[in-house]
């Protein structure tokens, strides 16, 4: 490890699996959960949901929130979900130091709540943040719920951030849990990297780790690494580490189509998402030499990717055994199926210059926002749901920066979109927010809206299409 390092001029290793919060990576909507979160864990007064398949960074995003945390924030990170609900009460109080009773659990729940409440006057503030919350057992499920509700006269006492795979969703979608879904006042979703987010992360990553010379991984390559992890950040750790391998048994300092297909292959699983081919199939059997074998063989092939069953031929009377020729090599390295057309972005070319027209005028936040802005518009369906906060015409940048920074303290500021609008020779300015899947969703949220937005705003919900069609 210590040439692979040297060969790349590194300082330690970039694609480490193991979560480090130095390598964080902000893009993909993550730098703007995190800051949602922190918003939430400071100002709500409910249970936050983070969901994501394997590997998409929800424990990594954990431990960057933990450090993002002002000092006055305690926080407990449980990562054994599986406890049972009288285990997870004592876990809480191990981690506030506070040795609990032997009474019934409603005595223990009120020296808890007891607790908490000398904390709170304090200045101190308790976050609880659950990982692998998929795997709970309903419950303990219903002990989380019983811990939200702790509270002073005025305020939750405890804030609790759930992080889980999409299987967490079908298991809070139960009539049992209706009472825990109802407390969940924010959701987000740690979706895939996109393969121009991929080649971004592989460039951070390796300028984290020290790297300061041209883009190691070529364009094409980085293309080959995100179909084949399909945009999980654990997959794509594990497929460059391999191919920055690949290219320093090969003596080069940049990995090609050629270094990522070496690495792809010899990872279990992007195997797993191949079709095998017939021909491996027809070779296993024929080296087995039983038709029981390739009955075997084939149930475990997905029946999406199984081949035409060959003719089958009964013999009038068994032969004597007899070598087989072994079917020939398949060619080595061939040349991986072209890639599917990505989605056509939703924007006209005609919209995309309008946004492209209106200046920011360097205002950071403002600037950030309108491009945020520009990929949700080219991405969501037409009939999802944004709520209207406002539409001006006073189109100052200065302005409407210091609306931002404003916000910051009222709404997760990654849920603001700002829609400049070019009609009769000059823009306005649209302000939206959130994403939401139905008209229904939208008008519930619009329900939760802080009271300042909710009296200075005539809000309404608005779907994408008629946001893009106005632009």
């Amino acid at each position: 490890m210590a040439l692979y390092l040297e060969h790349f001029g590194l300082s330690e290793p970039p694609f480490r699996i193991t979560p480090h919060t130095d390598f964080f990576f902000d893009g993909a909507d993550r730098g703007a959960t995190l800051e949602a979160l922190i918003y939430a864990v400071l100002h709500d007064e409910g249970i936050v949901k983070v969901s994501g398949e394997v590997g998409s960074g929800k424990t990594m995003l954990s431990r960057v929130l933990m450090e993002r945390l002002p000092g006055h924030v305690d926080t407990i990170y449980l990562a054994t979900p599986s406890l049972a609900a009288e285990e997870i009460l004592h876990a809480v109080a191990d981690d506030l130091e506070l040795s609990l009773s032997q009474e019934r659990r409603t005595a223990r729940l009120r020296e808890l709540q007891e607790h908490l409440i000398r904390l709170y006057a304090a200045g101190r503030r308790v976050v609880i943040l659950i990982d692998e919350a998929h795997v709970m057992p309903e419950d303990t499920l219903e002990q989380v719920r019983l811990l939200s509700n702790l509270e002073s006269s005025r305020h939750k006492l405890l804030q609790i951030v759930l992080f889980g795979q999409p299987e967490l969703d079908a298991t809070l979608a139960k009539a049992s849990l209706r009472q825990l879904r109802d407390r969940i006042t924010h959701s987000f979703r740690m979706r895939p990297l996109s393969v121009a987010e991929v080649a971004r992360y592989l460039s951070f990553r390796m300028r984290a780790a020290g790297y300061r010379g041209p883009e190691v991984f070529t364009a094409r390559a980085a293309g080959q690494i995100a179909r084949a992890s399909g945009g999980l950040t654990r997959r794509i750790n594990i497929l460059a580490d391999k191919s920055l391998l690949a290219a320093y048994t090969e003596n080069t300092h940049a990995v090609t189509p050629r270094q990522a297909r070496a690495a792809v292959r010899d990872s279990e699983f992007a195997a797993a998402r191949r079709p095998a081919r017939p021909a491996a199939y027809l070779g296993a059997a024929l080296a087995a030499g039983i038709a029981l074998g390739a009955g075997a063989q084939w149930l475990l092939i997905p029946e999406s990717v199984q081949p035409a069953a060959p003719p089958v031929q009964v013999a009038s009377a068994p032969s004597p055994a007899k070598q087989v020729e072994p079917p020939p090599a398949p060619p080595a390295a061939p040349e991986p199926p072209a890639p599917p057309e990505p989605p056509a972005p939703l924007l006209s070319p005609s919209q995309a210059r309008r946004l492209q027209g209106y200046s920011s005028a360097g205002q950071p936040l403002l600037g950030e926002r309108i491009a945020a802005t520009r990929e949700v518009l080219e991405h969501v369906p037409d009939e999802r749901y944004a709520i209207e906060l406002f539409v001006t015409e006073n189109i100052d940048p200065a302005r409407m920066e210091r609306f931002l920074k404003r916000a910051r303290d009222m709404v997760p500021l990654g849920g603001l979109l700002v829609i400049p609008m070019a009609g009769e020779g000059q823009y306005r300015l649209r302000v939206v927010f959130g994403e939401f899947e139905t008209r229904e969703q939208a008008l519930e949220a619009e329900r939760r809206l802080p009271p300042k937005y909710q009296q200075a705003f005539e809000t309404a919900p608005r779907s994408f299409a008629e946001l893009r069609g106005q632009i």
